[in-house]
């Protein structure tokens, strides 16, 4: 062989070895990382993994490495949070360490590392706190945000009467009345659902990646950097996001619940007769004495997980927790799920049961495991007002209508339909028949 062809096939064989050896050092990692399953260089363990239902798979991960394990998509190191009490020692116990912001591709992709919900360091502490205020100042948690739900409620109602007792898919109304109450924070002002800009608002809600061309301006400026325009509009967009899709989705699997336990809502329409009657709108007040239609709002948020595994988390600097070392930037996976279906708290979990948050004397019953929101630094903006909205929405709809299901309730499948980080009701048709 010459000279020349021998150093050809060494460095075919050699390059790719290094390159091999230099992957595998950077999914190895350093340190006592949390047991998981081997992960190869470069792809770590994306092909060992079930994408379909990420949070089922790591279910059965936890079974086999415990409540704190590591696992790696691409070269990225994910280190997953399983079970109540890591998951409080982590979020809350340790929560300036594990207040950064997952490195996920696609969401880097969408946000540019812009906005509250994907920022990190200086930018989101600003930014955050920035949203918070102005939020407050806008009446989240005050009455004047209370008679704006109220407001939005009638127009549901009266959209609701027109389907007159018809099959209808209730997407769209749900999702135009949980918007308007968002609008109606940001923009200052509610639209009417066939508004043509309303309806394009919702369509790139629903159609996730227009966003980012979206010409959205941003009426507040600050000399600060991080409050420039696009990190503004990032936040606005962020909003209206998580202000629309999120309650709207839960809302819709909550109806598709009732539908398959009449008796429940049976159950609820006594307690709204009961207490509040006919003659005047649900309000937050009504809450406190009526703990049975609280504790199926909670069930319904416990039982469906929005997001089972988290919005991914990072550790902002090297951390020890238990007897591992976590390195600084590492993502973090808080098992969500793992804490509403502790079976220790919630017996049955896989059962639909209101009792969940009931004593034995049928008042409501809170929980430290009711965790739908996440928990510690990084707990959603935006808590208050969806709770607010879950109440009194689904009390107006109960208030002034009976669900009807299209077919035997026997036959209706209350499965979400998982994907990668969110589950979501399949698509259902309902009649609504007034009370």
């Amino acid at each position: 062989m010459e000279p020349l062809e021998a150093t050809a096939v060494f460095l075919v064989i050699c390059i790719p070895s290094l390159l091999f050896l230099l992957a595998w050092r950077k999914v190895s990692g350093s340190g006592r990382l949390p047991p998981g399953p081997v992960a190869f260089p470069i792809i770590g363990n994306t092909l060992q993994l079930n994408m379909k239902n990420l949070p089922k798979h790591v279910e059965e991960l936890s079974a086999k490495y415990g409540p704190i394990f590591t696992i790696y998509f691409g070269s990225v190191r994910v280190v997953v949070l399983y079970g109540y009490e890591i998951v409080k020692e982590a979020l809350i116990g340790l929560g300036d360490e594990f207040s950064g912001r997952g490195s996920m591709p696609i969401f880097e992709r969408i946000s540019k590392g812009r906005g509250i919900v994907f920022s990190n360091g200086e930018q989101w502490k600003q930014l955050r706190r920035f949203a918070l205020t102005n939020l407050r100042n806008f009446g989240m948690g005050k009455k004047s945000i209370e008679e704006r739900i109220q407001e939005e409620t009638r127009f549901l109602v009266e959209r609701l009467r027109n389907t007159h007792g018809q099959p209808f898919d209730p997407t769209l109304f749900l999702t135009h009345a949980v918007s308007n109450v968002i609008c109606s924070i940001i923009f200052g002002d509610r639209f009417d659902y066939e508004d043509k800009k309303f309806v394009t608002l919702i369509s790139l809600v629903q159609e996730n990646d227009k966003l980012q061309r979206s010409p959205w301006t941003a009426e507040h400026k600050n000399v600060q950097s991080e409050f420039n325009v696009e990190s503004l509009i990032r936040s606005t967009v962020e909003l209206f996001i998580a202000g629309t899709g999120t309650t709207s989705i839960t809302l819709k699997y909550g109806l598709l619940i009732l539908l398959k336990y009449p008796e429940i809502e049976e159950k609820v329409h006594e307690e709204i007769d009961r207490v509040i009657g006919q003659s005047r709108s649900p309000c937050m007040a009504d809450r406190s004495q009526m703990p049975y239609t609280d504790a199926v709002v909670h069930e319904i948020q416990r039982f469906f997980t929005f997001a089972p595994l988290g919005v991914p988390r990072a550790v902002t600097r090297d951390v020890h927790l238990k007897q591992y070392l976590i390195p600084k930037g590492t993502t973090i996976f808080p098992s969500l799920k793992s804490v509403l279906y502790d079976s220790r708290e919630f017996p049955n979990p896989e059962q639909f049961n209101p009792g969940h948050f009931l004593d034995e004397n049928g008042a409501f019953k809170k929980s430290d495991f009711f965790m739908p929101f996440s928990a510690g630094k990084r707990i959603c903006v935006g808590e208050g007002l969806a709770r607010m909205e879950l109440f009194l929405l689904l009390t107006t709809i109960l208030q002034n209508f009976t669900l009807k299901p299209v077919i035997d309730p026997k036959h209706i499948d209350i499965t979400p339909k998982s994907s990668f980080m969110s589950n979501a009701p399949k698509s259902y048709k309902l009649c609504v028949l007034p009370r």
